[in-house]
């Protein structure tokens, strides 16, 4: 519908540029933006600093912390300053978008690969979810609704295509062996987190937001940034408890593991 997403508070990870760039300003853009929005980035200084030209007027007020998925210090911090702006209404949506790949076949695919990319793209969205479970659980608590949703409290991994084992998807065209496998591991934390986190009625879910990230080629892939950012929004506002520990697309299809 048009009502779109309409979420209290958002920690987005990954908003240095690209997908997490794009989904800060559709956040912006939605009819009724969130009253807290903290765009986790590397540069806060840079453009995730000047989000605050776009969306609605009055442009809700955006956060822009410092968070280095990799550092379990820079993610304390991270917690620490959501806490003191939601305080007691905790954080409703955590999209654990920050992720890196390295070009690779399976003959040149490396150790120093392999790590750099896992730390990133699992551990990162592991420590991330950790550290916020309990302003999550808070939001689950404080919510009127008892229905698990986006809008109540809820992890979205920004996963890919390419982490299915089942789909296994342009083979041909980028092995990318690190960034499959890193992806391939997401989407099980995703089932665990489910399976733990759904009891405290937070719902946990992956999406593949269909541009390959990062692009090939500039423009490259079957869907623009502006296609997937809105349907990865329309998406969210669609997910309830039969969706906890999936795995969706962009279009809004279920996608194999």
């Amino acid at each position: 519908g048009m009502e779109g997403l309409s979420v209290g508070s958002v920690l987005l990870t990954g908003c240095d540029g690209g997908l997490g760039l794009g989904l800060l300003k559709g956040l912006l853009e939605q009819p009724s933006p969130p009253r807290h929005l903290f765009a986790a980035c590397l540069d806060p200084q840079g453009k995730v600093g000047r989000a605050a030209e776009w969306g609605h007027q009055p442009v809700p007020k955006t956060s822009c912390p410092l968070v280095d998925v990799t550092d379990p210090n820079s993610i304390k911090a991270a917690v620490r300053k959501v806490q003191e702006k939601v305080g007691s209404a905790g954080l409703n949506l955590l999209i654990n978008n920050a992720g890196t790949t390295r070009r690779s076949t399976l003959a040149t695919e490396t150790a120093e690969n392999m790590s750099l990319v896992y730390t990133t793209n699992t551990i990162g969205p592991l420590q991330t979810s950790q550290a916020f479970l309990p302003l999550l659980q808070e939001a689950a608590e404080a919510e009127g609704q008892r229905e698990m949703s986006c809008s109540r409290a809820a992890i979205i991994n920004i996963s890919s295509v390419l982490g299915s084992i089942e789909v296994a998807q342009a083979w041909e065209e980028r092995q990318d062996v690190c960034y499959r496998c890193s992806k391939a591991a997401l989407n099980m934390l995703t089932k665990c987190l489910a399976l733990e986190y759904g009891n405290s009625g937070i719902l946990c879910v992956s999406v593949d937001p269909g541009c390959v990230t990062p692009p090939l080629e500039q423009g490259m892939g079957p869907v623009t940034l502006e296609e997937s950012v809105q349907g990865v929004l329309r998406l969210l506002t669609q997910l309830s408890a039969t969706g906890n520990g999936t795995f969706w697309d962009w279009r809004g299809q279920r996608l194999p593991w």
